[in-house]
């Protein structure tokens, strides 16, 4: 009943993989709590939560598929699935936020997102 090198290495990945995943997202949700506008805010949300869900994610496949020889289909899709739409939405939810005048931070020193937009607005 003693564990190989093998087993002990993959258990220590799921581990490290669960606990960055953690880190990743506790980290998140301390940067929306601190951060002073809605675009840092959401870069916190976005990023973090998506990397903090795939990490926890994948160490519960690699831990299905090692320890009882099961692979879920519907794991690898969750992964995906965070992976594709999260970065997608808030990009999306950010450009909203800005299209509709919401006001970057007092303290933001670059704005190259307006040379994008000026040159639209000027067409219409």
């Amino acid at each position: 009943m003693t564990a190989t090198w093998i087993e002990i290495v993959w258990d220590i990945i799921i581990i490290l993989l669960l606990i960055s995943g953690t880190f990743f997202i506790v980290s998140s949700s301390i940067g929306i709590i601190r951060f002073p506008d809605v675009y840092t805010r959401l870069h916190a949300a976005t990023k973090s939560a998506t990397l903090g869900v795939a990490g926890i994610m994948i160490g519960a496949f690699l831990f299905m598929y090692i320890e009882h020889g099961i692979v879920s289909g519907k794991l690898i899709l969750g992964i995906i699935f965070v992976l594709i739409t999260a970065p997608v939405s808030g990009h999306m939810i950010s450009r909203a936020a800005y299209r509709s005048g919401v006001p970057l931070w007092d303290r933001s020193v670059k704005d190259d997102y307006n040379k994008v937009i000026k040159p639209e607005h000027e067409k219409s």
